[in-house]
């Protein structure tokens, strides 16, 4: 059993490299420091998540040209130990994301380069079904060199699971799809299909709900901002527009919000590789701009620890995981220099 104040870390990374997959690792909620576990061999693990209460942990495999796929793999808590249980193919290039439903009934992969979604049915042993719909898109934007045809970036379910959204950095669009339960028909209901258009150019690449379930917040990684929208039993309206990367590089990537709703954090690669960092009002879900942390080189994906004392950066480039700790009262970060040292880490989840 795990100690109170200890987590397990779970790290994804590209495999061209010297690493061979995902990582386990404890960490240590009181002090920040980390301690390598175990590590299970999938390739190009580029993006990582698990179901409500931890036991199965479902990857990507980031293959740019088919085949690509989503695993299945158990974790053991007493052990911290992963094995890999079932690969699917996803029948679309470069999956960069995936979801599971709070019911841990589907997963649904966004396939970059594929320019679609897969749909997955979980069995009840926890292992993926062969893929049992495969949504694909049509469009392109105005970025001839980015956005020449759909590129899906981000999935995500509404907080009352209702929905599923899904961010499209090729057509600049938020789609949004009705969720069905019922086994009558396809999990995605395609006719219930509503887009949001975002600004030409802008290239949605990830978004999140704000914890009180009101505000969704996209950052768009072409455009270089964030975006916040209020949202409203599936429906999206936007409210603000306000600058994340003012160097204007084209690199932004993930999104995320402390614990308890205060603060939004936007991660900037390419030039200036850093946090952008924002206060969020509590009333009316306004970002102000409160700082910048600079990082290591490329960092693609952050999380911010179970308790909320921590941020960590995953700095592909740099090989490294830093470890920022939190000010609760301005959200600024104090880099507490207890780098993990891992070749081309890009995705961190929590277990408790």
């Amino acid at each position: 059993m795990m100690i109170d104040y200890l987590f397990y870390l779970l790290i994804g990374t590209y495999t061209a490299g010297t690493s061979e997959g995902l990582y386990v690792y404890t960490f240590n909620e009181q002090t920040g420091e980390s301690e390598y576990v175990s590590t299970e061999k999938v390739e190009n693990a580029s993006y990582v998540t698990t179901n409500e209460d931890n036991t199965f942990v479902y990857a990507v495999t980031e293959n740019a040209e088919e085949p690509a796929f989503a695993n299945t793999l158990s974790f053991d808590k007493q052990t911290g130990k992963l094995k890999l249980l079932n690969t699917q193919e996803t029948k679309g290039g470069a999956p960069c994301n995936i979801v599971v439903d709070s019911r841990g009934t589907f997963a649904v992969t966004a396939n970059y380069s594929g320019g679609n979604l897969s749909v997955f049915p979980i069995q009840a042993d926890g292992t993926l079904a062969a893929l049992s719909q495969l949504v694909t898109f049509e469009g392109k934007g105005i970025i001839a060199e980015r956005q020449d045809k759909p590129h899906l970036h981000c999935v995500n379910f509404s907080p009352d699971g209702k929905y599923l959204f899904a961010a499209d950095l090729g057509t600049d669009h938020i789609y949004r799809f009705d969720t069905d339960y019922s086994g009558k028909g396809a999990f995605l209901n395609e006719e219930s299909l509503v887009s949001c258009q975002t600004a030409a150019g802008s290239g949605p690449r990830h978004f999140i709900f704000h914890p009180s379930g009101k505000y969704m917040y996209l950052v768009t990684e072409l455009g270089g901002t964030v975006v916040g929208f209020i949202y409203a039993d599936g429906d999206l309206k936007e409210f603000q527009t306000i600058e994340a990367d003012p160097l204007h590089a084209m690199g932004s990537a993930d999104i995320r919000i402390t614990l308890d709703g205060k603060f939004l954090y936007a991660s900037n690669r390419l030039k200036g590789d850093g946090l952008a960092i924002y206060a969020i009002d509590q009333t009316t879900g306004r970002l102000t701009p409160n700082g910048y942390q600079y990082t290591g080189k490329h960092p693609r994906n952050f999380a911010v620890s179970p308790n909320g004392k921590f941020l960590l950066v995953a700095d592909k480039d740099s090989d490294q995981v830093q470890v920022f700790e939190i000010d609760g009262t301005t959200g600024l970060l104090t880099d507490i220099h207890k780098d993990i040292q891992l070749n081309m880490p890009v995705c961190l989840t929590f277990i408790e």
